[in-house]
């Protein structure tokens, strides 16, 4: 069963948010745009290259109204040190949350049992905590956060505007469609 359009999983974890630890929740999430970021683990090797490339587009998201949380395996105590060792990861200025107990992976449906960790997955959440997009793939391959600020602005787009669909490769700005029966087979 796909995870779209249903409700993020309850939970409660700890996270290291600009130099404090904080609780994260389900609850805490809604009444914004959040994109939730699993990685498999900290101070691996691609790990750190997609907390930077999210880190540098930040203000963007933060300009969208969002909110952006890496999650992995480890502990809220293993991403202050993390935070701190890492060039790349010490550009975080959002959350890096801890799920150590597996919670939020195996809610996300993105756990590796054999290794405890997680697979590279990616969810787009609306202000009311439902799922609007997800990718989830191999841990050898890294995201380019510009999609996901892509699929980011086509969910809020099509969440203001009811009937109306962002087609492939829409971009802000670009033309969407309007689904009628006089538009099926023209196009």
């Amino acid at each position: 069963m796909s995870l779209i359009n249903t409700q993020i999983p309850e939970f409660k974890a700890q996270a290291f948010h600009n130099g404090k630890f904080v609780e994260v929740s389900n609850e805490s999430m809604k009444g914004k745009w959040s994109v939730v970021i699993f990685m498999p683990a900290a101070f691996t090797f691609n790990c750190p290259t997609e907390v930077e490339d999210a880190a540098d587009n930040y203000a963007e998201f933060q300009k969208m109204g969002a909110e952006v949380y890496i999650v992995t395996t480890d502990t809220h105590f293993s991403h202050k040190v993390w935070h701190e060792t890492s060039p790349a990861v010490g550009k975080a200025k959002f959350p890096l949350v801890g799920d150590p107990t597996h919670t939020l992976t195996r809610g996300f449906d993105v756990h590796i049992d054999a290794d405890g960790l997680a697979y590279r997955g990616t969810f787009v959440v609306n202000p009311d905590g439902i799922i609007k997009t997800l990718e989830i793939h191999s841990n050898e391959i890294a995201r380019d956060v510009k999609e996901t600020l892509r699929k980011l602005k086509a969910a809020q787009y099509t969440a203001a505007h009811p009937g109306e669909v962002c087609p492939a490769k829409w971009n802000e700005g670009a033309k969407t469609i309007a689904p009628s029966l006089e538009l099926v087979g023209k196009i």
